[in-house]
């Protein structure tokens, strides 16, 4: 029998309706694999062997009771077969040390998906760049003087912090911003902190597309995001609406151009954003939107992603 562990945040508080996670441990269950929770305060290293308290987890397809816990007890991560890593970012320094010890546990044979030094190299936002051909002019920096030089050349931009998630801290500045100054000092906490700027897509008002792919293959279709009225954002979290679409040619040669470099780096799971003609993020560490395209199109995503993933077990 398949031991699967996840590490995720904690399981009481996600939305079970639209949670990927819950998706996918669902399938796992139904497939007669054990599954075993952890969050990461449970990982801990003891003797140079990566361990955790882990509860065993059992999952339901409901909205008011979708998982139960019982007590397992401490044990070295190398029990499992596989372990999901799930955890939302910030990605900060934590987090790299969780990859850390999920690394170790992979060196002892378990496969971790994503596996923990990608995840260390694919920043979301900054992973864009081994594809220049996909994606819009942008810049990373810390300077101020480099970012107004960017406003006023691209006139519109998208201003955002490399290590966040959900549309958190994303602001859309003009050339006639008043307020220009304020927003690149508390972005860049005055000159501390890189964040990316990308020229605006005006093609936004047509979606945010997630497309996801599985190991290297694109899922044919895509979840287009809108933006809620007066929201430039179009992120679900923060109030977008989701609308499935099928993926259009160009998308289709963004996942051709990124999916086997992403593939041969061990980033089995991985969910692209792409605005218009334009690759935007590369989301690696907990992508979503499973469950809004397996109602929408009668599919079952996460029993492609399993049957990928047991493959990798023979």
């Amino acid at each position: 029998m398949i031991k699967l562990g996840v590490v995720m945040d904690p399981i009481e508080s996600i939305n079970p309706k639209k949670d990927s996670t819950l998706a996918m441990l669902i399938e796992a269950q139904a497939r007669g694999w054990q599954l075993y929770y952890m969050e990461q305060r449970d990982l801990y290293l003891r003797d140079n062997r990566s361990c955790a308290h882990m509860q065993h987890l059992t999952v339901h397809d409901d909205p008011h009771k979708w998982f139960e816990l019982s007590v397992d007890g401490h044990r070295p991560l190398a029990d499992l077969d596989i372990i999901l890593m799930r955890k939302d970012p910030p990605f900060d320094i934590e987090y790299i040390y969780t990859t850390h010890l999920l690394e170790l546990a992979e060196r002892e044979d378990v496969l971790v998906v994503n596996r923990p030094q990608a995840l260390r190299d694919a920043n979301e936002k900054l992973s864009t760049a081994w594809f220049p051909q996909c994606t819009a002019p942008c810049l990373v920096t810390r300077d101020a003087r480099q970012i107004k030089s960017f406003i006023a050349e691209q006139q519109d931009i998208i201003l955002k912090p490399l290590s966040a998630m959900g549309g958190e801290s994303i602001f859309r500045v003009r050339q006639d911003e008043p307020n220009i100054n304020v927003i690149i000092e508390v972005m860049t906490e005055r000159g501390k902190k890189f964040v990316m700027a990308q020229r605006y897509i005006p093609e936004i008002s047509e979606g945010d597309k997630r497309i996801l792919l599985i190991d290297g293959e694109a899922v044919p279709y895509a979840l287009a995001r809108i933006a809620a009225p007066g929201e430039t954002r179009a992120n679900l979290a923060t109030g977008g609406t989701g609308i499935g679409v099928p993926l259009s040619e160009r998308q289709q040669w963004i996942c051709n151009e990124v999916g086997p470099k992403l593939k041969a780096m061990g980033l089995i799971f991985v969910g692209l954003d792409v605005i218009g003609d334009f690759l935007t993020e590369i989301n690696v560490t907990s992508p979503t939107c499973i469950r809004e395209l397996d109602a929408l199109y009668d599919m079952n995503i996460s029993a492609i992603l399993l049957d990928k993933i047991e493959a990798r077990l023979a």
